[in-house]
């Protein structure tokens, strides 16, 4: 009868994980020491601790220093030369669109209105009383052509007027806040003068410079983190909106632009922020610090498969808390060697040992 071997590791407290016991018996039925049939030479499968190996992307953080602007942003000029006779806004008020801002002395302006519209009245009825005549015969097809041709004259010489007359007022072109002004009732102005400014600061347009290296990894509608410079900490999100079609050749960047909320009103145009975006570039292995080992030709780490290790080449991409993200021929699932790695070779059977380990 064939004699049956039995084998058996145990972990032996207080040693390391190395120091295990491997005991041998003989089942029942060998009827004497002689009756064993001798054994070829077995390699003992050496006692390691493992660790799954998991994918996870590569998260890299940019940060840059980014420059304000409102979301709409205009200063005021007029649009013709005059004498300020009103000036209706303080610094700061809030405006909506169309609202007066500062008005011109526009006498002559109203007087050209109210003649343009008189010309047009009679026009009008010079036209219609040729229209009415018009079947006696009386009246030739010139003439009329003529009293039809005055009558579009006068409109537009009435809506020029209108015209004029708006440009003796200075209006929000949108909804914003108003800056600092230095006219005064009485002024005299030209379209070179600057009334003052408007800010639409319910969201602000925060430009900033990033590397070359990141292009292609940023995306209208990513989101990104501000902070001000004064607390330091990002209170504030944005939105990526636009992303230049160029990189600059001196400084080898490229100008992005995000929309930061600011409908609390807390922060104004013009201010420097520090940027912080989490940027995703591809999805690599992670394995334990630990498990990592340098070799001549760089670092590697020691793979199980099918219960044997073997020496798979590792190039660091990123270093974690603890693990490590490398550039690998690694499985997603694929066990690694983290205790023991000192006594691999390639292509030694283990035996893993990691939940007898982890009990002691």
């Amino acid at each position: 009868m064939r004699p049956a071997i039995a084998g058996r590791i145990a972990p032996i407290r207080g040693a390391g994980i190395g120091a295990v016991v491997l005991t041998l018996g003989l089942l029942a039925g060998c009827e004497s020491e002689s009756e064993v049939a001798p054994k070829p030479e077995m390699t003992m499968a050496e006692p390691v601790v493992m660790e799954a190996v998991n994918w996870q992307p590569r998260k890299v953080r940019v940060e840059a220093v980014g420059t304000s602007r409102a979301g709409k942003s205009v200063t005021l000029y007029p649009e013709v030369s005059g004498e300020v006779v009103e000036v209706f806004f303080e610094a700061g008020d809030r405006v909506e669109t169309g609202e007066a801002i500062v008005r011109l002395d526009d006498r002559d302006q109203r007087l050209a209105v109210d003649l343009a519209r008189v010309e047009l009245e009679d026009a009008k009825r010079l036209y219609s009383r040729y229209e009415r005549t018009r079947e006696s015969g009386s009246v030739t097809e010139n003439a009329l052509d003529d009293a039809r041709s005055a009558v579009e004259r006068a409109r537009l010489s009435l809506e020029r007027a209108k015209v004029a007359l708006d440009h003796r007022s200075i209006e929000a072109p949108f909804d914003g806040s108003l800056g600092i002004t230095d006219l005064d009732p009485g002024a005299q102005v030209t379209p070179s003068t600057a009334i003052t400014t408007i800010d639409d600061r319910s969201r602000l347009l925060v430009t900033f410079q990033v590397p070359e290296l990141f292009l292609g990894q940023i995306e209208e509608g990513q989101s990104i983190s501000v902070a001000t410079w004064a607390n330091g900490s990002a209170k504030h999100t944005g939105e990526i909106t636009d992303i230049d079609s160029r990189v600059d050749s001196q400084t080898r960047t490229f100008a992005v632009r995000a929309r930061v909320d600011n409908r609390e009103d807390r922060l104004r145009p013009g201010m420097s922020f520090r940027v912080i975006m989490e940027l995703v570039a591809g999805r690599y292995p992670v394995v334990p610090e630990v498990a990592l080992q340098w070799g001549n030709d760089g670092a590697f780490v020691w793979g199980v498969e099918e219960k044997k290790v073997k020496r798979v080449p590792a190039t660091v991409v990123q270093r974690l808390q603890g693990a490590i993200l490398v550039d690998s021929d690694l499985p997603e699932g694929m066990s690694v060697v983290t205790e023991g790695t000192q006594r691999m070779r390639e292509g030694l059977p283990v035996a893993d040992i990691t939940g007898l380990y982890a009990d002691e």
